[in-house]
């Protein structure tokens, strides 16, 4: 044996092998020490991180509180849903699986190859708000990794009727529009949580305990008559279709309790599938759009000047030769008369008459009866986007503007304060304040006139309706009918469009115990006529008819047919 071959042996200095021998002692030490530390002085931290790996706090959803009309019937309601959501660093699933699973979430399968691709994400949607048939389909593939949760989706019987009014919720189940906006609070009611324990694929395998109970949310009851709203509904929708016009409105007032019955707009949407939702469709156009009333004011101003005794019903006014200069601005009537009582400037709607009237009047009372009849300011239902018009103050106001206010121009008002204010002549002066809600009984009202006033107005406004008026569609059969025609040019760019108009009507019945008030306007008739006696009162007429009959109010007048002008013998009230 060579030198070569012997092994060598290879010897650590002294010094060296101790150093050795003393840091593993040392670690060795501060692993024990560190064992020790954690098993019998944090003992809630090993806790925390191994309940982290299979224990789970889940949410109880609440369920939200239904939306009823006055009798009951429901108008929004709650169903359970399934939302399916993974952890995609634990999805295990082939392309077969994949392509199953796309199908039955009706999806695109590349998009959901994509959401699971990402294995940096610990949580991600799949689909929200599924039937139940389905979520249980996606179970069975037994997909590691793919989860489900138990949610509630929001359903309006009602449709694109009741839509305006109830508006709708987002995937979340929180208010987005309407009534369920406006009470989301109520309606929400407060979520719910529990601890579970779950295995290795995420399935719940022991209850432990309940964190917080669930408090579902309260049902909340409307004014709103489902089959007055029904019916206010298809008489609008017919009378823009025929008609041709841009947009309607109508809204129906109870005038003992200042409850809204019906609420509907033109443009709509159904809110159970918004997939192609437009910001023209969901304008809620009762509450939040203002237009020039025309001359559903003209009421008013006369109103004013009889409650401070400078005229009567019976005071002439002299109105020809048919106009009125006012620095360089002519008023015109529609047909040109002569010396008119307060009462014809009523029935005839004479702008002259009206302009003349209020400028006998002093303006700060003119703007200080606005006020108190609501234009100006919100009307204060609660509702999201209530549009408060526009009424500028008295100090501003020319000669020409205070004669123009009389007949509605130069002053904006939405169809919600339109109709509110005309609850002053069904009341007997006094001015109600409106409720979405259910009440309890009638509403004290705010003194605007006196009772002798607002029964001198009321004959005024049953005589506009009459022939030789300007809304002779506007009566029915069996009941008396008081109200006013208003047409006005649409206002755009700053001035008057020559060719678009926005007509409306406003009246109450039945008058010798007035129910409802009906307020309806349509937006840039365009099929030929434009007079809101043509094109806005028969809505009213339709849906007053029916409405009184809905709620067993008494006759008042003949149950006779009534013979319609031609319309050529129809007065036309002035713009």
């Amino acid at each position: 044996m060579t030198a070569a071959s012997v092994p060598m042996m290879v010897r650590l200095p002294p010094g060296r092998s101790r150093l050795a021998l003393a840091l593993l002692l040392a670690a060795f030490l501060v692993l024990a020490g560190r064992a020790v530390y954690l098993q019998s002085m944090r003992t809630g931290f090993l806790q925390e991180k191994g309940e982290a790996r299979y224990a789970r706090v889940l949410d109880i959803p609440a369920t939200r509180g239904r939306i009823l009309d006055r009798n009951g019937e429901a108008l929004a309601i709650s169903t359970p849903v399934k939302s399916v959501w993974a952890i995609p660093e634990d999805v295990k699933a082939d392309q077969a699986q994949l392509k199953a699973l796309a199908g039955l979430l009706q999806t695109d399968a590349r998009q959901l190859a994509h959401k699971l691709s990402d294995a940096d994400r610990d949580f991600v949607y799949l689909k929200r708000q599924i039937p139940p048939e389905a979520a249980a389909r996606v179970a069975e593939l037994g997909i590691p990794g793919i989860h489900q949760q138990s949610e509630y989706r929001r359903y309006y019987p009602g449709g694109e009727t009741m839509a305006h009014v109830i508006g709708f919720t987002g995937v979340d189940d929180a208010g987005q529009e309407g009534i369920e906006l406006a009470h989301q609070a109520l309606l929400a009611g407060a979520a719910g949580s529990r601890r579970v324990i779950k295995d290795r694929l995420g399935q719940i395998v022991e209850d432990v305990e309940s964190i917080r109970a669930a408090q579902d949310g309260r049902d909340l009851t409307l004014a709103l008559d489902s089959k007055i709203q029904s019916l206010a509904f298809g008489a609008l929708k017919a009378a823009v279709e025929a008609q041709r016009a841009k947009a309607g409105a109508i809204v129906v007032l109870d005038a003992r309790t200042g409850e809204v019955l019906a609420l509907a707009n033109l443009p709509t949407y159904n809110p159970n599938n918004r997939a192609r939702l437009t910001g023209a469709q969901l304008r809620n156009r009762v509450m939040t759009d203002n237009f020039e009333p025309g001359s559903t004011l003209k009421p008013f101003t006369v109103g004013l000047a009889l409650e401070t005794g400078r005229l009567t019903p019976r005071t002439l006014i002299q109105t020809a030769p048919g106009s009125l200069t006012i620095a360089n601005y002519t008023i015109h009537d529609a047909h040109p008369g002569g010396a008119m009582t307060v009462a014809q400037v009523i029935q005839k709607s004479s702008n002259v008459g009206a302009a003349k009237i209020a400028l006998s009047l002093p303006r700060e009372e003119m703007h200080a009866l606005f006020r108190r009849v609501g234009f100006g300011a919100a009307p204060r239902l609660g509702f999201p986007g209530e549009a408060s018009g526009r009424l500028r103050e008295a100090k501003t106001w020319r000669p020409i503007e205070q004669a123009t206010m009389a007949y509605g121009h130069g002053i904006s008002v939405s169809l919600i304060q339109l109709a509110r204010a005309y609850t002053v002549f069904a009341r007997d002066g006094e001015l109600v304040p409106l409720s979405l809600l259910k009440t309890a009984g009638a509403a004290p009202g705010e003194r605007v006139f006196s009772p002798e006033v607002a029964r001198e107005l009321r004959e005024m406004l049953e005589a506009a309706v009459q022939p030789g008026g300007t809304a002779p569609r506007a009566r029915i059969m069996g009941w008396r009918v008081a109200g006013k025609t208003g047409t006005a040019h649409k206002q755009e760019n700053g001035g008057y469009a020559a060719n678009k108009y926005v007509s409306s009507f406003v009246g109450f019945a039945p008058v010798s115990d007035p129910r409802l008030v009906i307020a309806v306007m349509l937006d840039e008739p365009s099929a030929g006529q434009y007079y809101g006696g043509a094109v806005a009162a028969p809505v009213f007429a339709q849906v007053m008819q029916g409405a009184l009959r809905l709620i067993g109010a008494p006759y008042d007048a003949p149950l006779e047919p009534l013979e319609m002008p031609g319309e050529a013998d129809e007065a036309k009230e002035s713009t």
